[in-house]
């Protein structure tokens, strides 16, 4: 299995354990919103898992719990974390936008505008994509600082 693809899986099944806590600490539209988020990563979830079966290999299985990076207990610490689970989502799909299964690439570049427009909704800012230079740092060489978000993969086991 390539590790673009195990990582991808890795991110959806922390996403998926992350929008749990998102939607219980909100309520109204926002838990709507958190649910209706859930049910995505939770699709392409299921979504990578059958396409690593339909390759003869064992997809992962999700942890029984996850490390979230900040204790979250408001709906204001909920919806920093939805953002930052999109980020880390997104940042998993660009390297799976690299592989060389074009059916691969594809899925990774809907997930990517997917995941790209959920992070706006709750966080109405552009944050610089992976490899391009951060806000203020017009005319940087790209590569020369780490703007990459940190992943969901930061949300341990």
């Amino acid at each position: 299995m390539s590790t673009a693809l195990a990582r991808a899986l890795a991110a959806e099944h922390a996403a998926v354990y992350a929008y749990g806590v998102v939607g219980a600490r909100t309520s109204g539209n926002l838990r709507t919103r958190a649910n209706a988020a859930f049910d995505a990563h939770r699709a392409r979830r299921d979504q990578l898992r059958t396409l690593i079966a339909q390759r003869r290999e064992k997809p992962a299985e999700p942890g029984p719990t996850y490390q979230l990076p900040f204790e979250v207990s408001t709906p204001a610490q909920a919806v920093r974390l939805a953002a930052q689970i999109e980020d880390g989502v997104l940042a998993a799909y660009l390297e799976l936008s690299a592989d060389p299964d074009p059916d691969l690439r594809r899925l990774a570049a809907l997930a990517m505008q997917e995941c790209a427009v959920r992070g706006y909704g709750w966080r109405p800012a552009i944050p610089a994509f992976p490899g391009m230079p951060a806000e203020g740092q017009v005319g940087a060489t790209p590569g020369v600082t780490d703007p990459t978000p940190v992943p969901p993969a930061t949300i341990s086991q």
